[in-house]
C-alpha cells in the first residue's frame, strides 16, 4: 500500500494515461534514427503497459493508497479507472474484435491451443509444491508456518488467481481460511510476478517469427484466419463517416449493457436460487460470479453478431476502435504494477518466480514438444494466469481478430480454476516444512 500520489484524481490520470499512449503510438510511427531501434527491441504494447508501471513506482500515480480521514484514521482510496477499463471497455472490445472472427475457422486452429492451456495449468497445480520443496532447502522459514499463518495456505490462493481468477482467489482464502493480516503480501506476489511474466510475453510477440522457428511451429492454421479476417476488412473497407462511428459505438456500448444486465441477473439467480453457487469451497461457486458471465455473454453476442450484417462495420474500422479500448485497458493493468515492490517480502517472490519459471518450462517444452506456435504458448500462459483481462490483450496482439480465442480459453481457466487450486494445494501442504 503506497502513501498519497502525486496524482489522485482519476480525470487527471486517465489523461496522463492517454499522454503516455499517444507518445507511444507517436514515437513507434517514426520509421528512422533512435526510435526506429528503440522499438525493435522493445515492441509499442511492452511500453504502453511499462511506462504506466514506471510512473505508478515513482508515485505519480496509484491504483490504491492509504491517506488520513477527517478523524485522523488511514482510509483507503482507490482508482476506479481499472475498473471502468476492465467492466466498461473490456467487453466493448470483446464485441468489436469479434465482429469480424470466422467462426469455422477459428474451430480449424485444432486442438494444439487446449493442449497448451491445460498445460500451463498443470504448471501452475505442480509449480507451487515445487517452488515451496526447493525454497525449503535452503530457507525453510519462508514457506512455513502452522495453522492459519501456514504459508501453503496463503500460497492456495495464488494458485486460485492463477488458474482461473479473483472469484476462485477467493474462493481458496475463504476454503483454507489464511491470516486475513498476512494476505497482502500474497496479492504483491500475485500482481509482481503475473505482470513481470506479462512484460515478458509482451517483448516476446516482437520476436514471434523467430521463437515460431526456434520452436519449428505450425502456424498455418493462424495465419489462414488472419488472412481470412484481413482479406475480409480490406474488401469492405471504407472511409468512416460520423453514423458510421456512432452504430460502431452503439453495437460496442449496448452490448456492455447487455453483458451486464446479462451477468447481473444470472447471477443473482444462481445465487438466490442454489446454495451451490452461493458456497465458494464448491465447482459452481464460479458460475455466481459477474465478470465470468460478463465476459461469456460479450464474447457470444461479439460471434453471433459476425454472422449478421453488422460484420461489415469491420470495414469502417470497428477492430481499430477495440484495439483503442484493449490499450487502455493495457496502461490501466501497468499502472497497478509497482516495480519498487519487487524488493519488498523477497522470500514469498522467490517462491513465486521458481513457481512461473516451472509454468513457463513446461510451456516451453510442450510447445517444442507439439510444434505449438508462440501464439498458443502466451494465449494459454494468460488465459490461466491472467484470465479475461490480459488473455485478449496478448491475443490481439497477434491479430485484433484472435483476441476471442483468448476470451474463449480463459473461460475454461475460470471453470476449472478452483478444483485445480485444491489439487495443488493438497500436494503444497504436503510439500510444506512440518
Amino acid at each position: 500500500m503506497q502513501t498519497t500520489p502525486f496524482f489522485t484524481d482519476d480525470t487527471i490520470v486517465f489523461g496522463l494515461l492517454m499522454l503516455l499512449l499517444g507518445f507511444v503510438f507517436y514515437t513507434s510511427s517514426i520509421k528512422e534514427g533512435f526510435w526506429k531501434k528503440f522499438y525493435i527491441i522493445f515492441p509499442s504494447l511492452l511500453m504502453c503497459y511499462l511506462l504506466p508501471s514506471i510512473f505508478s513506482s515513482l508515485n505519480i500515480i496509484s491504483p490504491e493508497w492509504k491517506e488520513l480521514g477527517e478523524n485522523g484514521e488511514l482510509v483507503t482510496k482507490k482508482s476506479n479507472i481499472y475498473y471502468v477499463a476492465s467492466r466498461f471497455l473490456l467487453p466493448a472490445a470483446l464485441v468489436l474484435m469479434t465482429l469480424s472472427i470466422d467462426l469455422k475457422a477459428m474451430f480449424k486452429l485444432g486442438p494444439k491451443a487446449l493442449l497448451m492451456f491445460f498445460t500451463g495449468t498443470v504448471g501452475i497445480i505442480l509449480g507451487g509444491p515445487i517452488a515451496i520443496l526447493i525454497v525449503s532447502i535452503f530457507s525453510p522459514e519462508t514457506v512455513g508456518g502452522a495453522g492459519p499463518d501456514a504459508v501453503w495456505r496463503g500460497l492456495t490462493t495464488l494458485a486460485g488467481s492463477w488458474i482461473g481468477g479473483g472469484a476462485n482467489q477467493a474462493a481458496m482464502l475463504e476454503i483454507f481460511k489464511y491470516n486475513q493480516e498476512k494476505y497482502g503480501a500474497m496479492v504483491l506476489v500475485d500482481i509482481v510476478v503475473a505482470n513481470i511474466w506479462m512484460a515478458v510475453l509482451l517483448f516476446g510477440i516482437g520476436r514471434k517469427e523467430k521463437i515460431d522457428k526456434w520452436l519449428k511451429a505450425d502456424n498455418s492454421a493462424i495465419e489462414e484466419l488472419k488472412e481470412k479476417v484481413s482479406t475480409y476488412s480490406a474488401g469492405v473497407t471504407r472511409n468512416p463517416s460520423l453514423t458510421d462511428l456512432m452504430i460502431i459505438l452503439a453495437i460496442a456500448f449496448t452490448t456492455v449493457g447487455l453483458s451486464h444486465w446479462g451477468s447481473n441477473s444470472i447471477s443473482s439467480y444462481l445465487s438466490a436460487n442454489f446454495e451451490v453457487v452461493k458456497d465458494l469451497t464448491s465447482f459452481w461457486s464460479t458460475f455466481g460470479d459477474r465478470f465470468f458471465w460478463m465476459v461469456t455473454i460479450a464474447t457470444f453476442l461479439g460471434i453471433a453478431l459476425s454472422f449478421t450484417p453488422l460484420k461489415q462495420f469491420e470495414g469502417a474500422g470497428a477492430s481499430k476502435i477495440g484495439s483503442v479500448f484493449i490499450y487502455i485497458l493495457v496502461a490501466s493493468i501497468g499502472m497497478k504494477m509497482d516495480l519498487g515492490s519487487v524488493l519488498k517480502n523477497p522470500g514469498l517472490l522467490v517462491v513465486g518466480l521458481i513457481w512461473m519459471a516451472f509454468h513457463v518450462a513446461l510451456l516451453i517444452g510442450m510447445a517444442k514438444l507439439i510444434r505449438a506456435p508462440y501464439f498458443f504458448l502466451a494465449v494459454g500462459s494468460k488465459a490461466n494466469v491472467g484470465g479475461a483481462a490480459s488473455a485478449p490483450i496478448v491475443a490481439s496482439a497477434f491479430h485484433p481478430s484472435l483476441a476471442s480465442v483468448g476470451v474463449l480459453l480463459a473461460v475454461f481457466g475460470y471453470v476449472v480454476g478452483t478444483y485445480g487450486a485444491l489439487i495443488s494445494a493438497i500436494l503444497m501442504e504436503i510439500a510444506a516444512p512440518k
